[in-house]
C-alpha cells in the first residue's frame, strides 16, 4: 500500500524566529518512503538539522518576519496491516530487570504528572494483571473517561489535569495512559504522527497528526493509542 503523506504550516510571525521543527517521518520508518521528505520553506531559509537523545531528527532554522511556510510531503509504502497488538496473557518485566534505556520512560515529566496521580493509578489499577492486560484496563479506563473535544484543548494541560477536568484531545489522553503505566512500573513513550482514516468507515474527516504512545512489554515496544483505543492501518511515525 501507498500513502501520501505531507503537512504544511502558514504563519505569519512579528519579528524573526528562531525554531526547531520535528517534521520528517521517524528514521525507522525512512526506507519505506519512496523520496525524501525534504522540508520546503516559502521564503527559503537556511536549514541545519541533528538528531535528539530519542532518535528524532530535528530541524532548526530562523524563520523570518512576515508571512513564512514551511512543510514537506511525500509517499510512504506501508503494510497494510493494523498495529500489532500483544496478547493480553504477555507479561510484564519485572522493574529490576527492565533494560537500561527504558529507565526515562519510567519518570515523571511535566506532563506525566506521575507524582500526582501514583495513588490514583495503584487504587484503579493494582488488581489487574501485570502486563498487556493491565496496559489495556488504562487504555479502557483512559478512553472512556476523557471526552474528545477539539474546543477544549489547550497546550498546557498535564496528565492529572485531564483526568480531573475528564475532557481533552489525543494528546491528554496519551498523556493520562503514558502516566497511570510508568506508576505502574510499566515503561510507555509519547509518539506523534500521522494517522489517516484507512480502512475506517465514511465520512472521512481530514487526515491528521495524530497522539499515541508505545509500550514496553517482555522485550519489545508495542502501539497503543488510547484516544481511538482500537488497531488502526497506516499509522506513520514522525517522533
Amino acid at each position: 500500500m501507498r500513502i501520501r503523506l505531507g503537512c504544511r504550516f502558514d504563519l505569519n510571525l512579528p519579528q524573526p524566529t528562531p525554531m526547531i521543527a520535528l517534521l520528517n517521518v521517524h528514521f525507522s520508518r525512512a526506507s519505506d518512503l519512496e523520496y525524501p521528505d525534504h522540508l520546503v520553506t516559502t521564503p527559503p531559509v537556511p536549514l541545519t538539522a541533528y538528531r535528539d537523545g530519542f532518535g528524532n531528527w530535528c530541524t532548526r532554522f530562523v524563520a523570518p518576519q512576515g508571512a513564512f511556510s514551511i512543510g514537506t510531503q511525500a509517499v510512504i509504502r506501508d503494510d497494510g496491516l493494523p498495529d500489532v497488538q500483544p496478547p493480553l496473557s504477555l507479561g510484564q518485566t519485572p522493574v529490576q530487570f527492565l533494560p537500561d534505556e527504558t529507565m526515562p520512560f519510567l519518570l515523571g515529566s511535566r506532563y506525566c504528572d506521575t507524582d500526582i496521580l501514583s495513588n490514583e493509578a495503584w487504587r484503579l489499577f493494582e488488581h489487574t494483571p501485570p502486563g498487556a492486560a493491565r496496559v489495556q484496563a488504562i487504555c479502557d479506563f483512559v478512553h472512556n473517561h476523557i471526552t474528545f473535544d477539539y474546543m477544549q484543548a489547550r497546550s498546557t494541560r498535564s496528565a492529572s489535569e485531564a483526568y480531573r477536568e475528564g475532557v481533552g484531545v489525543c494528546r491528554d489522553y496519551t498523556h493520562l495512559a503514558i502516566a497511570f503505566c510508568r506508576c505502574m512500573n510499566i515503561p510507555a513513550r509519547y509518539c506523534t504522527g500521522y494517522l489517516g482514516d484507512i480502512g475506517m468507515a465514511p465520512p472521512y474527516p481530514p487526515g491528521d497528526f495524530a497522539a499515541f504512545m508505545e509500550v514496553w512489554l517482555d522485550g519489545a515496544w508495542y502501539v497503543y493509542d488510547p484516544r481511538n483505543n482500537m488497531p488502526r492501518i497506516g499509522r506513520v511515525l514522525m517522533a
